[in-house]
């Protein structure tokens, strides 16, 4: 995939983002974005604690500016991940941010069109919706079966569900963060 953002963009995000958090964990008002990257795309905000999972939110679908997205999403995520209780104030020196910029899902008819490390993977059924980034298959050395089988459970279905009218769709995330 080519490169949606500039070095620089990458680092105005990450500074936004950061200022976000805080802002929103030390009770601060919300604060108006300028400049930045204007493309309108998906994307998530991560955040790690000592390197565990802290937090993750993000949008599928584009609907404002990327800088807009990025900086709602990273205020969001400090108290708004229901998996996860509000970050404390006292961890934000320990709270590390990766942002993950989306491209549009395409539609795939089996796990052997997702190749991991390259695709995250968004599993659709009846109402249910489970979403899985493109590194999380490869920080747990999946194969695409078993990816595809974990977002189906994360979408709330059964395992093969993929093989009973389950859609599948494949994106694209250019991942930076604060770690490099």
């Amino acid at each position: 995939m080519a490169a949606l953002l500039s070095r620089d963009d990458r680092r105005q995000l990450l500074a936004l983002a950061r200022e976000a958090l805080v802002a929103r964990v030390s009770g601060l008002a919300p604060f108006d974005v300028d400049g930045g990257p204007q493309i309108a795309v998906g994307a998530f905000v991560t955040i790690h604690h000592r390197g565990d999972l802290r937090g993750c939110l993000g949008r599928i679908e584009p609907g404002s500016p990327l800088v807009q997205t990025v900086g709602s999403l990273a205020a969001a995520v400090a108290d708004s991940d229901p998996r996860f209780p509000p970050v404390r104030a006292d961890e934000l020196n320990e709270i590390e941010i990766e942002i993950s910029v989306l491209t549009p899902p395409e539609p795939v008819d089996s796990p052997d069109a997702v190749i991991v490390g390259r695709h995250g993977l968004i599993v659709e059924d009846d109402g249910h919706r489970g979403l899985l980034l493109p590194q999380v298959a490869t920080e747990h050395a999946w194969d695409a079966v078993t990816f595809v089988a974990y977002t189906c459970r994360k979408a709330g279905l059964p395992v093969d569900a993929w093989q009973h009218g389950a859609r599948l769709f494949v994106f694209e995330a250019e991942v930076f963060g604060e770690r490099g």
